[in-house]
């Protein structure tokens, strides 16, 4: 095992501060997420002179699948100065991408050209509207100057340092043959096969390990709950496990902000022939017989959503993502318990995915270090924007060069002992802890009060929220409304885009003009909220369905509202699954597993009190003193949740009611560390 000097000189250091002091426990204590001297080392190993000049490239290697299928990579290997590959073999990283490998090639080709890529990437980082109604651009265009390109395509310092690196479209997508199946089985199955393929290849010494972001991330954890021998280590960044709770239908209602756009994108990118092989006379055409048979993948589920009218009338696809155990339903979900590969997941507390990614750090079986968490206050696209700087982690291209230097080069330059769980606190600043949730914190409820709290006075009603259960008894009436539009919800929802009007995604208050707010007295000290997060509300409603949607929010003193969590459900949807749920020491729900099944559905009575619970998502922040928490209660979320179309009928778009009634109490349980005082 080679050991890097300045990680030697980094445990020097450390050991010698041990001695000399002892740090109290803060709620906002800062330990090194920057790594300190280690993280100089792996900055300083990225930024060596190479080891090969040079990358020669494979261009659209036939990969051929044991149905037949083939898939088409292309193979990035280091090269000597003439451009010659080497012949000792690398350790290999895999990276599998619906958006076809030729996008990839592009932004590669583009960071790769000498001068001008450098320049492209510092004209990103350096580009600031900061101050004006736009400044949410500038998190995006420094996220994409730092590390983050490279974990999505192709990071030629890796290759040029040793490695070698396959990229391959997915089955159905790019220049590869067969029909998408946006993560079922096949697919899978393809994963697999593609590593073994990549670990018999006279360039590879069989060390593999997958690198990519989004659709690749969750490729990633596909395959490394199949535990193939070879997969060795995995990078995922911005990752999700359960993906019809994350993205397809949260709550039950469809992400009508992202999957339609979505598809549209991924099949129409899928839809680029191969011209060069047309020109050589060699073009694929069974290629285009799986285009033509499906030119549309999944578009049938989309209009099944949207345009039936009936829950009966439902087609078969609609069906089977409602179904309990179809081939769809559990081809898009993963499961991170049986994952024995060192994984180090990269997340955003505003991300797509942010329902399962601290669930996956919590549910793979290794112990920390082995596995790694770091999560951004970022959206799906600008996650790493500061990174790199003073007191920031390292840059992502960094870190996961690092991770597999160790993995797959036996390298002890100490990435293991990093985090294991590196965290920008909403209100706070980047912290190392050893756990999620945070040691220190215990769930409590507090309850949704019609008292006005003086905070609010353009929401629709301002109610309070407070530790005492005997509060006066009300009744209040929400609407759905579009105010939604402009909200951290439809940030999260359009993978970042929305964030742009920071003044929507970094402020509440334009959307709570549409919502029930209940706000807490201000905390007299630093007051902890890590973990996940449940709000159970007892509701009334004048029609067979309805959808709620709520947030927790920091209430800083000038009235400025940041959302911390949320959530949504369709009120017919509610049933949950006891076994999958969790739950706190007072017996309170804290993450309710929904079940989101037809079979499982069941109608409102118009006019009886229901009780149901919103699961948000899990957050980890810090509420200065004077700040306050608040809940917000909506009846619509557009464009982040639509009822289906059934559902929707069946709500008549009628206000809703919430019943504050201290026998049958609604109430907001809430992980809190510190002494608030409330």
């Amino acid at each position: 095992m080679r050991v890097h000097p300045l990680f030697a000189l980094r445990i020097l250091l450390t050991v010698s501060a041990a001695l000399f002091m002892v740090t109290p426990y803060s709620p906002v204590a800062q330990a090194d997420p920057d790594a300190g001297a280690a993280g100089l080392a792996w900055d300083s190993t990225y930024r060596e002179p190479p080891r090969y000049p040079n990358v020669h490239i494979d261009w659209d290697v036939p990969i051929t699948m044991s149905d037949g299928t083939v898939l088409k990579a292309n193979i990035y290997r280091p090269a000597d100065a003439a451009g010659a590959p080497i012949t000792e073999p690398t350790p290999t990283i895999v990276n599998l991408t619906p958006y076809t490998k030729l996008v990839w090639n592009v932004l590669d080709s583009a960071m790769a050209v000498p001068v001008i890529g450098d320049a492209l990437l510092q004209l990103f980082r350096d580009f600031d509207l900061t101050g004006t109604p736009f400044d949410g651009l500038t998190d995006i265009t420094k996220a994409w100057g730092t590390g983050l390109p490279r974990n999505l395509t192709v990071d030629r310092n890796l290759i040029k340092s040793g490695y070698t690196q396959v990229v391959v479209d997915v089955r159905g997508t790019g220049f590869s043959q067969g029909v998408m199946e946006f993560f079922g089985a096949r697919e899978q199955q393809d994963t697999v096969e593609v590593i073994d393929w990549t670990t018999g290849q006279p360039w590879s010494t069989g060390d593999i390990g997958m690198s990519g972001v989004s659709y690749s991330a969750v490729n990633q954890i596909q395959a490394a709950d199949k535990q193939p021998p070879a997969l060795k280590a995995i990078f995922p960044v911005v990752p999700g496990s359960d993906l019809l709770r994350d993205i397809l239908a949260p709550g039950g209602g469809l992400q009508v902000g992202f999957v339609p756009a979505w598809l549209v994108g991924v099949n129409g990118l899928k839809l680029m022939p191969d011209l060069l092989s047309a020109v050589q006379g060699r073009f694929d055409w069974k290629w285009l017989a799986d285009r033509v048979a499906s030119p549309m993948t999944f578009f049938d589920m989309l209009i099944g959503a949207l345009a039936v009218t009936d829950v009966d009338q439902f087609p078969d696809s609609v069906r089977a993502l409602l179904g309990e155990h179809s081939p769809l339903r559990d081809g898009i979900l993963s499961h991170p318990d049986r994952i024995h590969t060192p994984t180090f997941v990269v997340g955003g507390w505003h991300d797509v995915f942010t329902n399962t990614e601290p669930f996956i750090y919590q549910q793979i079986p290794l112990p920390p270090g082995q596995k790694q968490l770091l999560m951004d206050n970022a959206y799906h696209i600008n996650v790493g924007a500061d990174f790199g700087e003073p007191g920031f982690p390292p840059r992502l291209d960094v870190l996961q060069r690092a991770w597999f230097d160790k993995w797959l080069e036996g390298i002890d330059n100490g990435i293991d002992n990093y985090g294991p769980v590196t965290s920008k606190q909403l209100g706070g600043g980047w912290t190392t802890t050893g756990q999620f949730p945070r040691a220190g914190v215990e769930y409590q409820r507090m309850y949704l009060s019609a008292a006005s709290s003086g905070t609010a006075d353009t929401s629709v009603y301002d109610g309070s929220l407070t530790t005492a259960s005997d509060f006066t008894p009300g009744q209040l009436t929400v609407a759905p409304g579009v105010t939604s539009l402009c909200a951290n919800d439809a940030a999260v929802v359009t993978a970042g885009a929305a964030s742009i009007l920071s003044g929507c995604a970094k402020d509440a208050r334009p959307h709570e003009l549409n919502g029930l707010t209940f706000t807490s007295p201000p905390v007299a000290e630093p007051t902890l909220v890590s973990g996940p997060v449940n709000v159970h509300l007892n509701t009334v409603l004048d029609a067979a369905d309805g959808y709620w949607s709520a947030t927790v929010n920091d209430v800083a003193p000038d009235g400025r509202s940041t959302v911390l969590a949320t959530g949504q459900l369709t009120a017919s949807l509610r049933a949950i699954d006891p076994d999958k749920s969790v739950r706190s020491p007072n017996g309170d729900l804290t993450a309710p597993y929904l079940r989101l099944t037809l079979d499982s559905r069941q109608p409102i009575v118009p006019g009886a009190p229901t009780t149901l619970d919103i699961g948000l998502t899990p957050t980890d922040a810090v509420l200065q003193p004077g700040h306050r928490l608040r809940v917000d209660v909506f009846a619509s979320n557009l464009p982040k949740g639509l009822p289906l179309t059934p559902m929707l009928v069946d709500s008549q778009l009628k206000p809703q009611h919430l019943l504050l009634d201290p026998n049958e109490p609604s109430f907001v349980n809430v992980p809190i560390g510190g002494r608030p005082a409330w």
